[in-house]
């Protein structure tokens, strides 16, 4: 299997990936993206519970094939002597860790940092949980939905009058995924300089506050807390969602004072451009009724092309609200190939999100889809200078 490496961005790092569901093993997927060499290390008869999440074809995990792709796959049980053993071996070969077990899982299995770093100095441990290694959560079970409500993110989202909102996806494990990656990357370059690896403590409570924005200067500067606004924003107007003659909804943006003026000239309001209050976003928002009404109102009348076709013309920022069947088929994310084909021995052709940027030099590639669970063991073990009478035993013990 020719595969990630061969002169992409991170060739040459090698990447053990312990954790299980969506953010550490997010941040594995996005470093082998770009050319890391990543093993996933999976537990013999319980694997990662994302190979079952969501919708299957064949029996086979669908969600996997997106998050295990450019991953070799081995079996290992790290509470068994031989996997402990295995592992050290692993990690005396190996540039990053990541993991995601509760605070003091490893050090159970005398794998903590201490026993990792005297296998390798050079090692980079990143431990994803959900509130950090040290404090009064920390050895609390925890997921993304407890970010999300923690981090003020649920309770300004939704209409002020209902209730607060939830994503339907992984939002807070994805932020942190990226956050990992990130960190990963900081971590590789301190040790450019040092010659000595370090932990990385990645909270998925922190990532998400902060890409919140600026809520608690506001709060600690003037006591404002935000709330709820649908749609609306508190900074802009005409900002929100509208229906337009075919039944069809766009989105309209306007944080540039020159957009809104493009956009109410448009809609047959260039009246209220000279207003007092139409000079800064903040008091645009205080008169959205009167925005929304010319605007909804315009929007109403016409179809989304029509609607789409003007906006353009008048340079006033506009997007479709699209699904997942408008978006394979829109004609931006078709040139940028954001939803690329992989072909799968399993499947056949997949398609799913591309890397996640391009690179002019060494641009990043998806060598395969996510592999069946343990199916590279034998192959990793072995060049990792194991015995085929050594992988016997470590079978024997249910180490693999």
């Amino acid at each position: 299997m020719s595969g990630p490496g061969e002169g992409g961005s991170l060739d040459g790092v090698r990447v053990l990936d312990l954790a299980t569901l969506f953010a550490g093993p997010l941040a594995a997927t996005m470093l082998g993206d770009f050319g890391a060499e990543v093993v996933k290390v999976e537990h013999p008869t319980k694997p990662d519970p994302s190979r079952g999440h969501g919708p299957s074809k064949e029996g086979i995990g669908l969600w996997w094939k997106l998050l295990g792709r450019n991953k070799r796959t081995i079996t290992l049980d790290l509470s068994k002597r031989g996997g402990r053993a295995t592992l050290l071996r692993l990690a005396a070969e190996t540039d990053v860790i990541i993991e995601n077990f509760r605070p003091g899982t490893l050090e159970k299995w005398d794998l903590g940092w201490a026993e990792l770093s005297a296998a390798n100095p050079r090692l980079i441990l990143a431990r994803v949980t959900a509130f950090g290694q040290f404090g009064p959560y920390a050895h609390r079970p925890g997921f993304g939905t407890l970010a999300e409500a923690m981090s003020g993110f649920a309770a300004i989202t939704g209409e002020p009058d209902a209730p607060p909102t939830l994503p339907p996806f992984g939002l807070a494990d994805s932020i942190a995924g990226l956050a990992t990656a990130y960190a990963v990357l900081t971590a590789l370059r301190a040790r450019d300089r040092t010659g000595e690896g370090q932990v990385i403590d990645m909270a998925i409570i922190e990532p998400i506050l902060t890409v919140l924005g600026p809520q608690p200067i506001w709060y600690d500067q003037l006591g404002h807390v935000q709330p709820r606004t649908g749609n609306r924003s508190a900074n802009n107007a005409p900002r929100n969602t509208y229906r337009t003659a075919d039944g069809s909804w766009v989105a309209v943006s306007t944080s540039a004072q020159s957009i809104a003026e493009r956009v109410m000239r448009l809609v047959g309001r260039p009246d209220v451009i000279d207003e007092p209050w139409f000079a800064t976003g903040a008091d645009r928002a205080r008169h959205a009724d009167v925005l929304d009404g010319a605007v909804g109102a315009w929007i109403a009348r016409r179809t989304r092309d029509e609607v789409l076709a003007a906006f353009e013309k008048a340079e006033a920022a506009i997007a479709p609200v699209q699904d997942v069947r408008d978006v394979m088929g829109d004609p931006q994310y078709q040139a940028l190939d954001t939803v690329t084909s992989v072909d799968d021995p399993e499947l056949g052709p997949l398609r799913m999100q591309n890397v996640l940027f391009r690179l002019s030099a060494t641009p990043g590639a998806i060598h395969w889809a996510g592999r069946p669970h343990g199916a590279d063991t034998d192959a990793v073990l072995g060049e990792l200078g194991l015995t085929t009478a050594e992988i016997q035993e470590l079978r024997a013990e249910g180490a693999l």
